[in-house]
């Protein structure tokens, strides 16, 4: 099987996808593989269900997640992807501590964590970390509910809070009493409704290499997942500045930033702030490249007492 080198080298999913053990473990799946014009087993991603499937059999396979889905219409996220950030975070969280911390003395926080949980059931399983998963969207933090009652082995070490007031990101999320290692987002990518489903259809039409007049949303998502007033530059500075109360209680806030053009407005800003240190870590999938920015406002020579 190919290698997907551009993938963290410890994402388990580097290799290309074997569909024959994915079908194993979700025989559904087998109605949506195909061979391409490559003689190469593969879905067609443009097809929520499929996508949904995929993730599924990923999930049980890779790391024992029983009883994986979604509603229709939620953000289905593309596993080697979110499993990047994971460990690109260990990586950061390493270069404090020396070594890559495990266990749930690491705590982490999940903001937009979704119906879908992945990145917190990816952290746990591959380091052992406690996470909170919080999200505005009350259905899809019913979901993740519903997830972890099909894995009680969980229970104890992901936890859920809904995020009640839209303006505010850690505000009621994080209390006096809390300390975390990190947070972590995957911010709204896109500024409107509009926006978003003229997104889509441009990746739904480059899936399927052709046009189409239906739109549909390939990896779907609900308007909290996939945009807000001012999109992805709006999100992350209001991340950073609300930040800024929260300065002395999380190590490392980190977030996704897709469009590389924000990433210098956004140091500006944490410049400005005066965080001790921030890092642009590079990521590659494939053909996409995105990035992950992370700050702290904790001096160098004290981050180790958090380990």
């Amino acid at each position: 099987m190919s290698e997907k080198s551009s993938l963290h080298p410890r994402n388990l999913h580097r290799n290309s996808y074997d569909f024959e053990a994915l079908i194993s473990v979700v025989p559904e799946l087998k109605h949506y593989v195909f061979k391409n014009d490559y003689d190469t087993l593969t879905i067609n991603f443009s097809i929520p269900k499929a996508v949904r499937l995929l993730n599924k059999a990923l999930l049980l396979k890779y790391y024992n997640v029983k009883e994986w889905d979604i509603p229709e219409g939620n953000l289905c996220p593309p596993i080697p992807g979110r499993a990047d950030y994971v460990h690109y975070l260990a990586d950061l969280l390493a270069s404090d501590k020396g070594e890559i911390p495990t266990g749930t003395s690491v705590k982490g926080v999940d903001i937009g964590v979704g119906a879908n949980l992945v990145y917190p059931l990816i952290a746990n399983y591959s380091y052992g970390w406690e996470m909170l998963g919080t999200d505005i969207n009350p259905n899809s933090l019913e979901n993740a509910q519903n997830i972890l009652s099909q894995n009680p082995n969980l229970f104890s070490v992901i936890h859920l809070k809904q995020q009640p007031a839209a303006e505010f990101i850690f505000k009621n999320i994080i209390l006096s009493e809390d300390k975390f290692t990190f947070s972590m987002c995957n911010p709204p990518f896109h500024e409107s409704e509009e926006d978003a489903m003229l997104g889509n259809r441009r990746k739904n039409n480059n899936l399927r290499k052709s046009k189409t007049q239906k739109t549909n949303l390939n990896f779907s998502g609900q308007q909290s997942e996939l945009w807000c007033e001012g999109g992805e530059m709006a999100f992350i500075k209001k991340m950073i500045n609300e930040s800024v109360q929260f300065s002395s209680q999380v190590l490392w806030f980190t977030s996704l930033v897709s469009k590389k053009d924000n990433l210098h407005q956004l140091t500006t800003l944490l410049k400005n702030l005066k965080v001790s240190e921030f890092k642009t870590i590079d990521m590659a999938q494939g053909q996409k490249i995105s990035r992950i920015l992370a700050w702290t406002f904790i001096p160098n020579e004290k981050r180790k007492d958090w380990f």
